[in-house]
């Protein structure tokens, strides 16, 4: 059976920075082709990429992963029922989180010093559609005058359950979603990220800074306090990989009221790859202002495996390329890209490219270059056509 199945690659050369520390605060990393690499890790990408969702999809299209579930349905059930005071609505949400998920929202024990109890929490973090959210807030109002033995009722149990099974948000169907207490609820996630990794080998360095006290006298020595932050910089290889038809199983129907059935799934592309590729996590951003984008992107649309060009790196990058590390890394990729689709039979995959600069020429034999609106408004456009009219 055809599958739907979309890959992104990017290029990207980050200046001197840290965006991905390990315990220690170094720069993450890796071996790999027997070289130490410069390393972000999925989650540091995938957080970044969820953040940039909230530029370009409505808040009601998105779903909140918190630790503070019973407050972020409170809230809204003080919107529905103003006479609900915020200590009742608390106990109303946690009891209706715990029906939904199985998972026990309770108060946590006090720390030391505090007076006062905390709001009720879930002990790991659980993520909740707006949809999810309303839902749940609205079966709480409903059972106020007694909330556990509305909740009892197998009828209200299974209400519950369903609400939280279904009008998934964006980021819900593209990076699912676990609820160790309840597996029946938990989303496959739809996409998959890898580690980015240098096409090069990377060192890590440090940087050793002074700052200087403003009201220092001149004739006293020294600094006010001194440091060091270690960095790198790397010319990344990025890849993502969507898998089209299991997003449009996740965001099922809740989502596609008064829409076409292909609309959902073409704007959560959409948005997916836009904010993938133009997002950066944001770890010692003030330090580095390291704001930089790709010079290469390219986008497949595959009727069968996602592939990975990582391979195309395994030999690394030298460090003395006269034409700068991203014109090499191009040129291997756009030959490990021609090899591995022929050798595979997969050269008939739709390809999208976006490139800057005479460094990513080698990459024109994979198509014609285009700006990056128009990029993501055509692959948009060939994946709702792909649900309407399925091979």
């Amino acid at each position: 059976m055809s599958r739907t199945i979309l890959d992104v690659h990017v290029l990207q050369t980050v200046p001197p920075s840290n965006i991905n520390r390990d315990d220690t605060g170094s720069p993450k990393g890796a071996v790999y082709g027997g070289v130490r690499r410069a390393r972000v890790s999925s989650q540091a990408w995938k957080r970044a990429t969820r953040e940039a969702f909230n530029r370009v999809l409505p808040p009601e299209e998105l779903g909140t992963r918190t630790k503070r579930v019973a407050e972020l349905v409170a809230e809204r059930i003080v919107e529905l029922d103003d006479s609900i005071a915020q200590e009742e609505a608390l106990e109303l949400a946690a009891a209706t989180v715990t029906a939904a998920t199985g998972s026990k929202v309770e108060k946590p024990k006090r720390r030391k010093g505090e007076e006062e109890d905390r709001a009720p929490e879930s002990s790991y973090l659980m993520f909740l559609s707006a949809r999810q959210r309303d839902g749940l807030a609205e079966l709480a109002v409903q059972g106020r005058s007694d909330i556990k033995a509305f909740l009892k009722d197998a009828e209200t149990k299974k209400r519950a359950k369903q609400i939280a099974n279904t009008g998934h948000s964006v980021d819900i169907a593209l990076f699912g979603r676990m609820v160790a207490d309840s597996s029946d609820i938990n989303v496959d996630a739809s996409a998959q990220v890898a580690h980015a990794i240098s096409v090069h080998a990377a060192e890590i360095e440090a940087d050793y800074y002074t700052a200087v006290d403003d009201r220092r006298k001149d004739d006293e020595p020294g600094a006010g306090m001194i440091g060091t932050v270690e960095f790198n910089s790397a010319t990344l290889y990025r890849y993502a990989a969507v898998d089209v038809d299991r997003l449009a199983s996740n965001l099922g129907a809740g989502i596609q009221e008064g829409r076409p059935a292909a609309e959902p799934v073409r704007r959560s592309v959409e948005a997916f790859i836009r904010c993938f590729v133009e997002s950066m996590p944001t770890g010692k951003s003030n330090t580095f202002a390291n704001h930089s984008l790709p010079s290469a992107v390219i986008v497949k649309l595959r009727d069968a495996r996602p592939i990975s060009f990582a391979g195309a790196f395994e030999a690394p990058v030298p460090q003395d390329t006269p034409d700068g590390q991203v014109g090499h890394a191009c040129a291997k990729l756009a030959e490990h890209i021609a090899e591995i689709e022929h050798v595979y039979g997969a050269a008939g995959a739709k390809t999208w490219l976006l490139r800057v600069g005479e460094a990513t020429k080698p990459l024109e034999a994979l198509g014609a270059a285009l700006p990056l609106d128009q990029m993501v408004g055509e692959v948009g456009q060939a994946v709702a056509a792909r649900m309407e009219n399925p091979a």
